[in-house]
């Protein structure tokens, strides 16, 4: 055992929330694209086929033409500071903390990791444990539980966690797509939406989607999306037949969740639908997927058929009601672990016992 590693008696034992997003590329070339790809798609959640048929179709096909594509898309949607994915994760994880800190977690430590690429979840668990961290809550950035996104973080989460000799207290948050504060708050965008652009003649929520087999095998996540649609609909006063549910980013030939997002605009465009308003509840910040797939691909779809205008509503990113709705539902997760520490003087009383038991025992390792 290395001394690092030994237990210090006189150390705080700090509890910490980890808020975990997806991931992005380092920058929008196709090299740094294809090695963000390949540890993405190289995830059993993610793909579930048999290695023996992915693996040359990863290697031979997608790694070989998608990187360059999906390069060519990221560049449109890129600042000056980075991908923004990164910069609005790292924006709300700031302004979660400060909200927390301002409740009474003035010691809690915030931090934020991706399930794939940088700051990897095992460096962030090992930062936080080097800090004296002993409580861990884990807080995945998908309102909607999926396998292919929740999971995987879980998954990374437990199998850091079995080579540490002294595990932490862990808590793993499931999904958060019924939470009455995140229900409020996109329902308020929608609303500030309205009052600043009028409404449009359709409101579409637009999720991520999955492969429809994965749903038939028990993924709850249609029927997550189908009911964090209904609240927010409910909370801005619209009936059933007042609002629409599709899903998009679909890859591949297999059948995905249906209807799909692109199909159902440019048929709305072609039925002479002029105006529509698109959100995707399910990103808890902007992204490709948002600000490329939507704002830009179906949108100019949307027009080529015969729309006039698609407007989107923005992400919540790192807006005041989306930090304290993320504030509430950590504090759910938190729950006490508020001031459970010893006092300066507690833990000098506790090392001194220690430091007397090693020096009279012969069994007791000596600092």
């Amino acid at each position: 055992m290395s001394l690092g590693n030994r237990y210090d008696h006189a150390r705080a034992e700090k509890s910490a929330l980890l808020l975990v997003n997806l991931g992005t590329p380092t920058e929008p070339t196709a090299p740094a694209v294809r090695r963000f790809l390949a540890q993405f798609l190289s995830d059993r959640r993610v793909i579930d086929l048999p290695r023996w048929m992915w693996w040359p179709i990863l290697h031979l096909i997608v790694l070989r033409f998608r990187p360059a594509r999906s390069a060519k898309a990221y560049r449109k949607v890129w600042t000056e500071e980075g991908s923004p994915l990164m910069l609005h994760t790292r924006a709300l994880t700031e302004a979660v903390a400060n909200e927390l800190h301002g409740r009474g977690w003035e010691q809690l430590q915030v931090a934020f990791a991706m399930t794939y690429g940088e700051p990897s979840i095992p460096g962030v668990l090992r930062r936080l444990r080097d800090d004296g961290v002993r409580r861990i809550a884990v807080l995945p950035m998908y309102p909607q539980y999926s396998a292919t996104t929740t999971a995987p973080i879980n998954d990374q989460v437990v199998d850091e966690l079995k080579s540490w000799t002294h595990a932490p207290q862990l808590r793993l948050l499931d999904s958060y797509h019924a939470n009455r504060h995140w229900i409020v708050a996109v329902a308020a965008s929608i609303e500030r939406h309205w009052e600043l652009r009028g409404r449009a003649e359709r409101l579409l929520f637009s999720f991520h989607g999955i492969p429809r087999r994965y749903f038939l095998n028990g993924d709850p996540y249609h029927c997550q999306c189908m009911a964090s649609a209904r609240r927010i609909a409910e909370r801005v006063g619209l009936s059933s037949d007042e609002y629409y549910v599709s899903f998009q980013s679909r890859v591949g030939r297999e059948e995905w969740l249906r209807p799909y997002t692109d199909q159902t605009l440019e048929q709305w465009g072609k039925e002479g639908v002029r105006t529509v308003q698109v959100i995707c509840p399910g990103f808890a910040v902007d992204c490709l997927e948002t600000l490329e797939e939507i704002v830009m691909e179906n949108a100019e779809n949307f027009v080529a058929a015969g729309g006039q205008d698609m407007e989107y509503i923005p992400a919540l990113n790192a807006g005041p009601s989306h930090a304290a709705a993320m504030a509430s539902i950590a504090e759910q997760l938190l729950s006490g672990w508020q001031d459970v520490d010893p006092n300066p003087e507690a833990l000098a009383r506790r090392n001194q016992h220690a430091e007397q038991l090693a020096a009279t025992s012969p069994n007791c390792p000596k600092a």
